[in-house]
């Protein structure tokens, strides 16, 4: 299971909310993204959680639309961390990313300009 510090911020006007330790990362067993973010203040979970169950969420940008449904966002995410997320469901799926037209655009976001 991968793990990336990121920030995560509320959308809603007036919320205001973010949280910099918000963890995104690559779930293999249940093959999907997550996301957890804010503390709970009553218990240890977190209080948004997402990519709890098998494939729910498959791409990044599934990922996106469902936090943003929830009132919060996680863009954007550095070039480098979105090509590290995209590696690690390929290697979970036995798939190399780098060779495919994907792989390339993600190659070309990541070098130095």
């Amino acid at each position: 299971m991968s793990r990336y510090t990121i920030t995560v911020t509320g959308t809603v006007t007036g919320q205001g909310r973010s949280d910099p330790d918000a963890v995104i990362g690559y779930d293999p067993p249940l093959r999907t993204y997550f996301l957890q973010a804010f503390p709970h203040e009553e218990t240890d979970e977190p209080a948004l959680w997402l990519g709890t169950r098998d494939r729910a969420f498959e791409t990044l940008e599934d990922l996106r639309h469902a936090a943003i449904s929830h009132g919060y966002d996680f863009m954007p995410l550095s070039p480098k961390l979105a090509a590290k997320l995209v590696d690690d469901e390929a290697a979970a799926s036995g798939r190399p990313v780098r060779d495919t037209i994907l792989g390339q655009m993600l190659k070309h976001l990541n070098q130095p300009k």
